[in-house]
């Protein structure tokens, strides 16, 4: 491109290539099918048994797999493609990032989870799983898009996806915190994991690119695209894997009101606050989701249809409002620029989403939940400790994933600053010809290229 290289010719392929080479080699020495994957286990399995083919788990889980697949991939692509000049890479690099994060994540999540005889045992519930932990990474990208390169993006997800692994041992197994639908497991340590390092990567000069970082009719169009996919699939999401039967029946059935509550409450506010009684499609896009974050933690839980629809409707406002009023704050105060608003759709509805999940496991009991206790909290069943203690568990959860994310992103922050990584100079962020051939009618090419030129010597973050 005229005016301005990249080193990318060098650095991505690099990086992509060892970054494979090292998993293909891992998954060599380290993994191999578990029991109901297995050709000669599972056959052994069926004569045992005198079970059914029908009765493998692949039956059950795929259908959860497959729209938490299309939110991974479609939903979170699509919901980045607001901005007018930046579609290409916000679906792309999602894409790249996500292809990469599910591998390194079946390994990280391996090791603390699916360890048997020194080998990692995989299944359609570790690809659910390997895909939560990608959700996580791509919320973290939300906050840095348009201003990180594919080589910065490919290395904050080697360092969060193993953070987020040791994260969800400490809540999942030693603490025994319930988290189903990942309210601080997933968006909230993606969302301030990712906010801190936006915070450390702050560009104080990115006003020079803020024509750039705003959207046009069409592209908010296809991030629409997006929020619809992420909304219709999220009660999946949630249940995905909890328990067959009740368990993942309610599930789904308080992430389906949850979401709907939001969704009034988000128009609601976004009319409310918006000059003239107009309606904000950035609202409409992100906020209508809260509700799915806020309702992750105790979504498994005896949280009523009401329960969910009232944590819902806060949701969305505490989201809509968020847009509106924290965003700027936050940019102009904390110096932490938030492309998509991170903190507004996963932030704060993941800590509303953990509290709930708190005082909702501290009120159990067993005239309420009856045998079905043993689901949802085995360790009240089993009388290791009582619902006030599961209670308290939990909200030190919602602690340690905070300084797990905190801590975390600011070691990584000051990694991915190293001016060695091909990231956009302050001056033309939020733009696709930098990595991309485009189509000439975006910009022309000298035009861009006079741009670039002017910033070809400036190190990153200069």
């Amino acid at each position: 491109m005229a005016g301005y290289q990249t080193n990318l010719r060098l650095t991505l392929p690099l990086t992509c290539v060892i970054l494979e080479v090292i998993l293909i080699i891992l998954f060599a020495v380290l993994v191999e099918y578990d029991h109901e994957t297995d050709a000669k286990l599972w056959h052994k399995h069926l004569l045992q048994h005198n079970d059914s083919n029908y009765n493998n788990d692949f039956y059950y889980r795929y259908p959860s797999f497959q729209d938490v697949h299309v939110m991974i991939f479609v939903g979170f692509g699509f919901l980045m493609t607001f901005l007018q000049r930046y579609g290409f890479s916000s679906v792309a690099f999602n894409f790249l990032i996500a292809a990469f994060a599910l591998q390194w994540a079946t390994l990280m999540q391996g090791f603390f989870h699916g360890m048997h005889g020194g080998k990692i045992h995989i299944g359609v519930e570790s690809m659910i799983n390997a895909d939560f932990c990608t959700g996580s990474v791509l919320i973290s990208f939300g906050a840095l898009l348009g201003k990180t390169s594919p080589v910065q993006l490919l290395l904050m997800a080697v360092f969060e996806v193993t953070l987020f692994a040791t994260n969800e041992y400490i809540l999942l197994s030693i603490l025994q915190a319930k988290d189903a639908g990942g309210s601080m497991t997933i968006h909230t340590f993606g969302a301030y994991f990712g906010l801190v390092v936006a915070r450390v990567l702050y560009r104080p000069q990115l006003d020079k690119s803020k024509h750039k970082n705003c959207s046009v009719y069409h592209s908010d169009l296809f991030a629409m695209i997006g929020t619809i996919y992420l909304w219709m699939f999220w009660p999946s999401f949630n249940s995905a894997i909890t328990a067959h039967g009740d368990d993942q029946h309610r599930t789904v059935m308080n992430t389906y009101y949850s979401l709907a509550a939001c969704t009034l409450a988000t128009f609601a506010m976004s009319s409310l606050v918006g000059p003239g009684g107009k309606l904000d499609m950035v609202h409409i896009q992100n906020a209508a989701l809260a509700g799915g974050v806020a309702v992750g933690t105790a979504g498994e839980m005896m949280l009523t249809p009401f329960g969910s629809m009232a944590v819902g409707f806060l949701a969305g406002t505490i989201s809509t409002l968020g847009y509106k009023f924290l965003s700027p704050v936050m940019e102009k105060k904390l110096k932490i620029q938030d492309t998509c608003g991170v903190h507004n759709l996963h932030g704060m509805p993941g800590i509303l989403g953990a509290v709930v999940g708190a005082v909702t496991a501290s009120l159990a009991t067993r005239e309420v939940y009856g045998d079905g206790m043993e689901d949802v909290f085995p360790e009240i069943y089993a009388g290791n400790f009582s619902a006030s203690e599961q209670g308290v568990r939990q909200a030190i959860s919602l602690a340690v994933t905070l300084g797990m994310a905190l801590v975390g992103g600011v070691i990584v922050g000051f990694i991915l600053k190293l001016p060695i990584y091909s990231g956009p100079p302050d001056t033309i962020c939020f733009e696709d010809a930098i990595y991309w051939e485009v189509p000439g009618e975006m910009e022309s090419q000298e035009e861009l290229g006079t741009v670039m030129s002017e910033e070809v010597q400036k190190p990153l973050n200069s």
